[in-house]
């Protein structure tokens, strides 16, 4: 690091669970976001602002006015343009020297087995099953760790699955594709606007640990949190050895 770098840093650099190897470590590190909205927009700015040195946001959505209640990367100089290009010049604003790649295309199967290969860590700001389930796939295959936020009304969740670890389900594991769970989305259904940022926030947390060195808690855990009351509750979660996605992985 240079002496930019190290005054840029320096809070970080103060804490013993990061120090020079841990900042070191973010800024040669690459992070892949999928989802530029209400969850992807604090992860991103976060990740940003703490120095990991590339991200990939891949996001196919263009910015509207709905979305400015909780994105908050965007703003209104940008309605209309790419998401995935509103967040790299938002990051820009905070950190240059960030190097953000925006992908502009749908997060399908043969798009995420060639970024998730690249990636040292995936979180899924997603929020439809189906990409959710696709992503899973990819980190699953290619053992890479996988930092996963829900947030609808005024619930939110947050579980980090690491395929690099025996003992660790993945998300498969926990919402099979099979089990008909209905879909939920925040176009319908609404969405604190908070909530999407304490979900992101923490889904930011998680990945620069897991950059660091310094390790998850969260792996094989779900955290639900109830917005209404501001109160978490957190449970173990089990490995499924059948499971469809892992199962043939372990």
């Amino acid at each position: 690091m240079d002496d930019t770098q190290l005054l840029r840093y320096s809070r970080h650099i103060l804490l013993d669970e990061v120090g020079v190897e841990g900042q070191e470590a973010l800024l040669t590190s690459h992070a892949l976001v999928i989802g530029a909205g209400g969850l992807g927009s604090p992860v991103a700015l976060y990740l940003g602002s703490a120095g990991v040195g590339r991200i990939t946001v891949v996001d196919h959505d263009t910015v509207d006015a709905t979305n400015l209640q909780r994105q908050i990367a965007h703003n209104l100089a940008r309605m209309g343009r790419p998401k995935a290009e509103s967040v790299r010049e938002a990051i820009a604003a905070i950190n240059p020297d960030v190097v953000v790649v925006p992908v502009l295309r749908r997060a399908d199967d043969a798009l995420l087995d060639t970024l998730v290969a690249e990636a040292d860590v995936v979180l899924d700001c997603t929020d439809n099953f189906t990409t959710r389930h696709a992503i899973n796939r990819a980190c699953v295959k290619h053992r890479k760790p996988l930092v996963s936020g829900a947030a609808i009304r005024m619930d939110g969740q947050l579980s980090v699955f690491d395929a690099r670890s025996a003992d660790s389900p993945c998300y498969a594991c926990v919402f099979p594709e099979n089990a008909g769970v209905e879909e939920a989305l925040c176009a319908t259904m609404g969405v604190f606007a908070p909530l999407v940022g304490i979900v992101g926030t923490m889904q930011a947390a998680e990945a620069l640990k897991l950059l660091t060195g310094l390790g998850s808690r969260m792996t094989g855990q779900l955290l639900m949190l109830d917005g209404r009351d501001l109160a978490f509750n957190s449970v173990r979660l089990p490995r499924d050895p059948h499971c469809a996605a892992c199962g043939q992985a372990h």
